[in-house]
């Protein structure tokens, strides 16, 4: 049997998932990267895009996030999310929805803080309506 890593997925209201898998998929900062048993110390950021977790040779688990942090050791993945939501719990209305706020934001916007907020809100709105498709 093949060795498991054990997956913790931390929001800022609580812990959402704890539990030994196979690997977990994560979208990186730099780009995709699968964690597995023995996997080489890491941290790095975490783009908003869909965490896949791998369990008995298929993706047992798939969780949109909106951005965050990994930390990754030979025996743990860690990441701790800013947002996070099953994917089977999204909908194209609600990224649709979040789209126009992000889109409206960009156009209200005053400062250059206020427009980098809101192009950061955007590219969480465009994740999400990739992860629903």
């Amino acid at each position: 049997m093949a060795e498991k890593i054990q997956f913790e997925l931390v929001s800022p209201a609580k812990l959402l998932m704890s539990s030994k898998v196979d690997m977990v998929v994560v979208p990186g900062g730099e780009g995709d990267f699968g964690a597995l048993a023995l996997h080489a110390p890491m941290i790095t950021t975490v783009r908003p895009g869909v965490i896949d977790v791998h369990d008995g040779g298929k993706v047992s688990s798939s969780i949109f996030v909106a951005g965050g942090f990994a930390e990754v050791n030979e025996e743990r993945i860690t990441v701790l999310a800013e947002e996070a939501i099953p994917v089977g719990e999204l909908t194209a209305e609600t990224a649709a929805g979040r789209a126009k706020a992000a889109n409206d934001a960009l156009n209200d916007a005053k400062t250059d803080r206020e427009k980098a907020q809101a192009e950061r809100l955007i590219l969480i709105a465009e994740a999400m309506a990739a992860a629903v498709r």
